[in-house]
């Protein structure tokens, strides 16, 4: 049998690329305001995809063009400082 996803090994990548992130914030966050100031000089497109049920988080798909694996974990820490969560 082949294991068409071994989970011991880390995904092929072709770079550059881009990266899918869900960013989760609070619902007073203005997002795209964040978003322009860690990436101004990127090529980025977000879209609101939920608000929570009781009204207190709302979520977003950010979509990144990055250039490395090391940019890409680099905007991850830079989306984490700012948000609750990111996926």
């Amino acid at each position: 049998m082949v294991n068409l996803c071994d989970l011991n090994k880390e995904p092929i990548i072709n770079y550059p690329t881009f990266w899918d992130y869900k960013v989760i914030f609070d619902i007073h966050v203005h997002a795209g305001e964040i978003f322009e100031k860690i990436l101004s000089q990127r090529e980025f497109k977000y879209k609101h995809s939920n608000t929570s049920s009781n009204g207190k988080y709302q979520s977003f798909l950010l979509s990144v063009y990055v250039d490395s694996k090391q940019d890409r974990l680099d905007i991850f820490e830079k989306l984490k400082s700012e948000a609750k969560f990111v996926i």
